[in-house]
């Protein structure tokens, strides 16, 4: 089935099921096409400077983030954000808006902001408004077993009130991966982390689940919160976040404004299946402000003739935090550490069909195969990685006897899955095993065609093969020598993001230094190089950031990413080069410390 089939499907069936009409409810996203409207200038958003994402809070690492850092007027990011667009009337929920892909509606104010903003044209309240929606690319944010995920936004509802803001919308949700495989809504879970409606400076906090209407999970209102007070909430930024506990018995989900708890749903709730179906999985995060609807009819309704036009939904930043199994630095379990990573096939249908297509984080695109046996699809990862996780989004043309297979070369190759009676749709696996590359290998195809995959997705944690310990590094305070400039500072190299890195000046020698905050047992460390790489350095660490011990050193460093072995304590490590391999400086990606 192709993305645009998909999300068609979904809403034409699922989701046309009545409106949602007590406390609790939210918006359905849904893109029923793309409408074409005139790009407008956008306006910058007065007051409060951007914040930056928090570190993590303790125990937890950073898997994804994003902070709207772009130009003034200019649109998302299309690589990491996907918009939904078309009329609310499709969206099953009784939305009265339009959604646009225009920077009018859905703009970066060039200080750090992501504004949404619903626009009235004409004298009928009940017509002619349109507004924004977004929702990630990628649908691999969630939970492992015995693991814990929370996802936070800093938020500014819009400024309105109960006099002028009839009607008006907000929310940041998410729902889960399956949906966007074909699995209904609501037994697919979503999760409404913020909501208000009618300017009433509230928030509430939902879980959807099992059947529609009714079923255990009284849809289609859910189970939530109710409303609770959300002071000042329309005039200043505060902060939403849903955390799903795996680690604990039952399982849970809590709901936090400005980092307090105020509503924990225990799996208990509910029976086991449906827990399961809704939540233990995987999702995709959501920013959307509807106008009218069923939830602002059950407090009054509207859009009315005092509804204002210009109305914005302002949004500082948005996190993805794990902890526990899988959370490690570089891609835990709750991030897909395939996504953007080299990936290259056997064969291509055609130029359109690429192996790229498969790890791009875009289940609108696919890679397809020729049409023989065998076939395979392969990523390098960067580094080597203890796998937990392969989901496997197939289309029509799908692999009925397949391997996952891992290597450390790229050559000898060891199966760590294999089934012969493959039935397509979405397969997650969850496997053992350790490698820096990874292959779905096919023997047998379904169809007279090839192997077809809209996205083929890891999990796993960087290390296996090559050393062991906890990641200690990621977030902590880093200096450095030298910067080349602003934009690469000596905190992109432990920042869990392979897409910043520090860069040095253009001499010899340099250093980049990580303070780990305590003493430590050091047994790995891990070098992701740009190009720019170091031919002679040392790995050096200290108890008290001034009087050095060298662990490790090379005269004939090879760049790439290099796993190194070494035994040392200290505090602080730091990698000391001392001569360059090209004209300009030192430059990584990441900078990983391990140990105990």
């Amino acid at each position: 089935m192709s993305g645009t089939r998909e999300r068609a499907d979904v809403g034409g069936s699922a989701r046309r099921l009545g409106l949602r009409l007590k406390a609790g409810a939210s918006a359905v996203v849904l893109a029923l096409g793309t409408l074409g409207v005139a790009t407008a200038t956008a306006v910058a958003v007065p007051g409060t400077a951007n914040a930056a994402v928090p570190a993590p809070p303790a125990g937890f690492t950073l898997t994804w983030s994003d902070d709207f850092n772009g130009a003034a007027g200019t649109g998302v990011d299309t690589g990491t954000w996907k918009y939904d667009t078309g009329p609310g009337s499709s969206f099953g929920t009784g939305e009265i808006e339009t959604m646009t892909n225009s920077t009018a509606n859905v703009f970066q104010d060039g200080n750090g902001h992501l504004v949404l903003r619903a626009l009235h044209s004409g004298t009928n309240p009940s017509s002619g408004w349109t507004s924004g929606r977004i929702e990630t690319q990628a649908a691999t944010f969630g939970a492992p077993a015995g693991g814990v995920v929370r996802m936070e936004s800093s938020i500014q509802q819009p400024n309105v009130t109960t006099a002028n803001g009839a009607g008006y919308w907000p929310a940041f949700w998410m729902l889960g991966a399956p949906l966007r495989s074909g699995i209904s809504w609501p037994t697919s879970g979503e999760i409404d982390i913020l909501e208000d409606i009618n300017g009433r400076s509230s928030v509430f906090g939902t879980l959807h689940c099992g059947t529609n209407p009714g079923g255990p999970c009284n849809e289609s209102s859910g189970i939530g919160s109710g409303e609770r007070a959300c002071s000042g909430c329309q005039t200043g930024y505060h902060t939403y976040a849903v955390e799903i506990d795996r680690s604990v018995s039952p399982e849970q989900i809590r709901w936090y404004l400005d980092g307090t708890n105020y509503f924990t749903l225990p799996a208990n709730r509910v029976d086991a299946t449906t827990w399961a179906n809704a939540v233990d999985h995987p999702f995709f995060i959501i920013y959307d402000l509807a106008m009218g609807g069923g939830f602002p009819a059950a407090f009054g309704g509207g859009p009315n003739a005092s509804t204002v036009s210009g109305g914005q939904m302002n949004i500082d930043w948005v996190a993805v935090y794990n902890k526990g199994p899988g959370s490690g630095g570089g891609g835990g379990d709750g991030s897909n550490i395939a996504q953007g990573k080299t990936t290259t096939a056997s064969s291509s249908e055609n130029g359109t069909l690429g192996p790229a297509n498969a790890t791009d984080g875009n289940t609108g695109t696919r890679w397809a195969s020729g049409f023989s046996d065998p076939q395979w699809l392969q990523v390098d990862l960067g580094q080597s990685y203890t796998i937990s996780h392969v989901t496997l989004n197939w289309e029509a043309a799908y692999g009925r006897a397949y391997q996952i297979q891992t290597s450390q070369d790229g050559a000898n190759w060891t199966t760590i899955y294999s089934t012969t009676t493959g039935d397509g749709g979405t397969d997650d696996l969850a496997v053992t095993g350790t490698g820096r590359y990874i292959r779905m290998y096919g023997t047998q195809r379904a169809t007279a065609y090839g192997y077809s995959l809209y996205e083929f997705a890891v999990n796993g944690t960087p290390g296996g093969g090559g050393g062991g310990g906890t990641l200690l590094s990621q977030g902590h305070p880093a200096t450095a020598s030298s910067t080349e400039n602003a934009g690469t500072p000596a905190s992109a190299a432990v920042d869990g993001n392979t897409g910043t890195r520090w860069s040095s000046a253009f001499s010899d020698p340099q250093w980049l230094q990580v303070d780990l905050g305590a003493t430590h047992t050091i047994s790995r460390v891990a070098l992701n190089w740009e190009a720019a790489y170091g031919r002679a350095f040392q790995i050096q660490t200290s108890g008290d950031g001034t009087t050095w011990t060298t662990v490790y050193s090379t005269t004939s460093g090879t760049g790439g990413n290099q796993n190194l072995t070494v035994s040392g304590s200290g505090r602080y490590v730091r990698v000391y080069g001392t001569q360059r391999a090209t004209a300009y400086g030192y430059s990584l990606y990441e900078f990983q410390v391990y140990g105990s």
